[in-house]
């Protein structure tokens, strides 16, 4: 497997993966903004993130909001 590149577009506020340089056969929408390419055996070679800035801040938010209520237990 290649070394994984990214990408951002910033006009379009696109994330572009890409795990392999190899040649997209197929792709599944993961969820509305997020879609998976694969190869021409159904294996992953890159993942596209619609509206890439909001994806990952709220991803960030979310994650940390869990290990901070995680954390706010045990204290």
């Amino acid at each position: 497997m290649n070394k994984a590149k990214m990408t951002y577009f910033k006009d379009e506020d696109i994330l572009h993966i890409v795990i392999s340089d190899e040649k997209e056969a197929n792709s599944i929408e993961l969820s509305p903004n997020i879609t998976a390419e694969m190869n021409e055996i159904g294996e992953l070679i890159g993942i596209e993130i619609l509206d890439a800035s909001a994806f990952i801040r709220d991803s960030i938010l979310e994650s940390s909001q869990a290990k901070i209520l995680e954390f706010k237990k045990t204290v």
